[in-house]
């Protein structure tokens, strides 16, 4: 069973700005961050975490944030209406909740980059 703590990550993973993703410092910043984080698999990260939602939610984030600056995606593009953000974060999180359940061991940075892909239909 998947912790209900890591499934809950959708709600805020995909509401970053795109303004905050376009600043040159914040999104080295971002990728700074994120590095000492790509190790975690689904599992590791709640175990570290003592399975706290805030600070899952917090990596999840930045994971998501390096896929989107690899990827130089402005998330507005995507998601221009608080509808559309909606449905994003449910598929984001149905698409997280697929990929830790296939593999709680496989790293974590690979199931979020794989579920910001399919969510933006990359």
């Amino acid at each position: 069973m998947i912790n209900k703590n890591l499934l809950s990550i959708g709600s805020a993973a995909l509401l970053m700005s795109s303004n905050v993703l376009q600043a040159e410092p914040t999104s080295e910043f971002m990728l700074e961050e994120a590095a000492g984080l790509l190790h975690h698999s689904c599992d590791s990260l709640v175990e570290v975490t003592g399975a706290d939602e805030d600070a899952i939610v917090s990596v999840v984030k930045k994971m998501v944030a390096v896929s989107l600056i690899n990827r130089q995606i402005d998330l507005a593009d995507h998601a221009a209406t608080d509808e559309r953000r909606a449905e994003l974060r449910a598929e984001f999180v149905e698409q997280m909740r697929d990929g830790c359940a296939a593999d709680r061991k496989a790293l974590l940075a690979g199931i979020v980059d794989s579920a910001v892909k399919k969510v933006l239909g990359l």
